[in-house]
């Protein structure tokens, strides 16, 4: 980090994380959570699936970066879910 870098991080805001809101999808809970990366937001989600008492967990983490928070949110839940189609339980081993 420059020292420029450094100043405007002094003077600005912080943009607040919204809450994060499980989305069901065919047993699973995904949980979008968009990354902050250089003034833009990467893809990435937590995948959950609760068996019994065991709780399985998966973190997506794609390389993709979008311009803002809504169409990172919009292509990481496609992303997300189309990863629970193709590889279902195996997410998990």
């Amino acid at each position: 980090m420059g020292i420029l870098d450094g100043i405007k991080a002094l003077f600005a805001g912080k943009e607040e994380a919204p809450a994060v809101e499980a989305i069901d999808y065919k047993g699973y809970q995904i949980f979008v959570e968009p990354r902050s990366r250089n003034g833009q937001f990467g893809v990435g989600a937590r995948i959950v699936k609760q068996n019994g008492e065991q709780q399985q967990v998966h973190q997506f983490i794609r390389a993709d970066t979008l311009p803002t928070r809504d169409s990172c949110t919009e292509v990481t839940l496609n992303k997300a879910k189309m990863t629970i189609d193709q590889l279902g339980d195996r997410l998990f081993s």
